[in-house]
């Protein structure tokens, strides 16, 4: 299994900007890459993706080399899936404590680390190439682990939920987040949930974790890295909808 650069970047304390994408399209992760993102979050939480669907993404991510992560409902059956067809990374949501942590790391890493299910036969093995202690210890050790952090709960048990063993980044999920804090009308943009994301910040610090949040323009890219954020990442539909009302308002200015 080839290095993840992710992982690598972020052990050796360097920054990374990726992307969520929730549609089906191999030449937009093609032009991810080409722009030089360092990730790829397929996010088939949300996102209507079949199996053979993130397969395709997961291939175009390689071609271009880079890193394909897949956020995963929080399913046992959707983890393995998604490690099977190929992904470097899993991102799971709703991690809420410690025992949630566990189970995503049981489900992540081949026994005696964890449980997840092994077969020689996948793409991750090169359909048969690749087997045996080389392949399950690789696979352990470059996988990235991600949690989501979006809960009061989450919020609280911050520490446990990091000092899990093979639990290697916290991600930051601000408008579940914001809705489970009570602001839905405000969302993320409410002095308390950005109180407990600076918080968040200051934890992970102290935790020598990597955290990772959403950035919803260019000038919050750069804001969310000034202020540490190792894992920063844009969502594509937002990207181009947002491109799309410049085109549009830029018509009706020039008429």
């Amino acid at each position: 299994m080839m290095k993840n650069r992710v992982k690598e970047k972020l052990k050796n304390g360097e920054k990374t900007v990726g992307a969520f994408v929730g549609i089906y399209s191999p030449e937009m992760v093609e032009m991810l890459g080409h722009a030089g993102f360092d990730f790829l979050v397929i996010d088939d939480e949300h996102g209507a993706f079949s199996p053979r669907d993130l397969e395709n993404m997961i291939r175009a991510a390689e071609c271009v080399d880079l890193v394909p992560i897949v956020r995963v409902a929080y399913d046992p059956s959707c983890i393995q899936k998604a490690l099977d067809r190929g992904a470097k990374g899993i991102q799971v949501p709703m991690v809420n404590n410690r025992e949630d942590a566990e189970k995503v790391v049981q489900r992540v890493k081949f026994p005696p680390l964890g449980q997840r299910g092994a077969n020689y036969t996948t793409r991750p093995a090169r359909y048969g190439k690749d087997h045996g202690i080389g392949f399950l210890d690789a696979a352990d050790d470059q996988i990235l682990v991600i949690v989501h952090i979006e809960t009061p709960e989450a919020v609280a048990n911050f520490e446990e939920i990091v000092s899990v063993p093979g639990i290697d980044m916290a991600f930051i999920g601000p408008t579940d987040l914001s809705i489970s804090m009570g602001y839905k009308e405000e969302g993320a943009r409410h002095p308390e949930v950005q109180k407990a994301i600076a918080q968040l910040r200051e934890r992970a610090q102290q935790q020598n974790i990597p955290l990772g949040n959403i950035a919803a323009s260019p000038a919050t890219v750069r804001q969310e890295l000034e202020n540490g954020t190792a894992f920063v990442a844009v969502v594509i539909t937002s990207v181009m909808m947002s491109a799309f009302f410049e085109v549009v308002e830029a018509g009706i200015r020039k008429n």
